[in-house]
């Protein structure tokens, strides 16, 4: 039996996640599988065995910063005392007037990097304002974390190439690439990015859209030791993730550390309860 934390996950206030997951499904032309509220992906992780999870939000615009920020520092602490080795990240927008201040914000309330969704923030990666958010990460030692691709001419904010950019700027800034480095971008995220010793990546939404003889592939040329596992919760449901993620031919050390070993050492979830104090 192993531990698994899954280190992508999206939940949405009740009244609205049913239309979020419609949307989110309508955005991307596939199906989405879970609810996408706290309580299914809680009662999705009892019943597989995942210990914790990283949960995210995606601010739409600028009004909306502090009010998602809120909700998952909040929905992070209440995980955490109902059991779970549960991390919040916070979510920014382009066009909020006040970086620093909301990062430090964040910090104090126990969120210790950002996520962000550049095709849903139509958003460059390597847009000014973004660098300059970069920068006041980087000073306070914060991750940024990022979905990371897309095949479709329309959505290019997140090319590998732009992440490239950002990592020749910024060379202390730790980065998450999401989807290992590119959702259907693959071969441009071992171009661009894959051997950076700043990069790390998540399994998320990859699973389903290639074989495991070519998620193996990809794992080693990332490195296993900087891969782990994450479901997109709610576009997969655990169970099913999980399932495809242990038809990859690993060694059981490499499985080990993807499934929680590495998030275990990314996010410090030893000293988890210092995110309370």
């Amino acid at each position: 039996m192993y531990k698994i934390f899954d280190a992508h996950t999206h939940t949405y206030p009740e009244k609205i996640s049913g239309k979020a997951c419609e949307n989110l499904g309508q955005f991307y032309d596939f199906k989405v599988w879970g609810k996408g509220t706290y309580s299914d992906l809680e009662s999705q992780a009892k019943d597989c065995g995942v210990a914790g999870f990283m949960l995210f939000s995606v601010a739409t615009n600028a009004t909306q910063v502090q009010k998602v920020n809120d909700s998952i520092a909040s929905l992070a602490k209440i995980s955490r005392s109902r059991g779970f080795e549960t991390v919040g990240y916070a979510g920014m927008h382009q066009d909020y007037p006040d970086f620093a201040a909301e990062l430090d914000r964040c910090l104090e309330m126990g969120l210790r990097g950002v996520k962000i969704h550049p095709d849903i923030q139509r958003v460059d990666i390597d847009d000014p304002r973004m660098l300059r958010l970069c920068a006041l990460m980087e000073e306070r030692g914060m991750t940024l974390f990022l979905h990371m691709g897309d095949n479709r001419p329309q959505y290019r904010y997140s090319e590998p190439k732009k992440l490239a950019h950002i990592l020749s700027r910024f060379p202390s800034l730790r980065v998450v690439a999401a989807h290992m480095g590119g959702y259907k971008a693959w071969e441009e995220a071992e171009r661009y990015i894959y051997g950076n010793p700043n990069v790390w990546y998540d399994i998320s939404s990859t699973l389903w859209a290639i074989t495991p003889q070519t998620a193996a592939s990809l794992i080693h040329k990332c490195g296993a030791e900087r891969v782990m596992f994450g479901t997109d919760y709610p576009v997969y449901n655990l169970r099913d993730y999980i399932s495809l993620f242990m038809k990859i031919e690993l060694t059981e050390e490499e499985r080990g550390d993807i499934l929680d070993n590495n998030a275990a050492r990314f996010f410090d979830l030893a000293n988890i309860a210092e995110l309370d104090n």
